[in-house]
């Protein structure tokens, strides 16, 4: 088994998970920023900056681009690609399925 990326700069991290979500749901980043409360006429600069790391979203807004998104916040944080799918595959799951795979996860420790 390959062993998980990990990023190499916990600066970049954020950046790419935003970024990578956003494209994956088919958003511009005017609409992400809209659609997450962001005033229309700065919306698109604004998801700009924190994409290319010249800015750095407060954990509130985070969380308002997460909800956009369908990601859990921890996602956006996550420096393992393989932990950070499956926060992605847990939030999205049904709740029975998620209370069954959290139940198997922490049975593995």
């Amino acid at each position: 088994m390959a062993a998980a990326k990990i990023s190499t700069s916990t600066q970049d991290v954020w950046p790419r998970r935003l970024k990578e979500a956003r494209l994956a749901v088919g958003l511009s980043q005017r609409e992400l920023g809209i659609a997450a409360g962001i005033d229309p006429s700065v919306a698109s600069t604004r998801i700009n900056r924190y994409e290319v790391g010249v800015h750095k979203a407060d954990f509130q807004i985070a969380v308002q681009l997460a909800r956009v998104l369908n990601v859990p916040a921890a996602f956006l944080y996550s420096e393992n690609d393989e932990i950070a799918a499956v926060l992605v595959a847990l939030h999205r799951a049904p709740a029975v399925k998620r209370k069954r795979l959290i139940s198997q996860i922490l049975e593995q420790e």
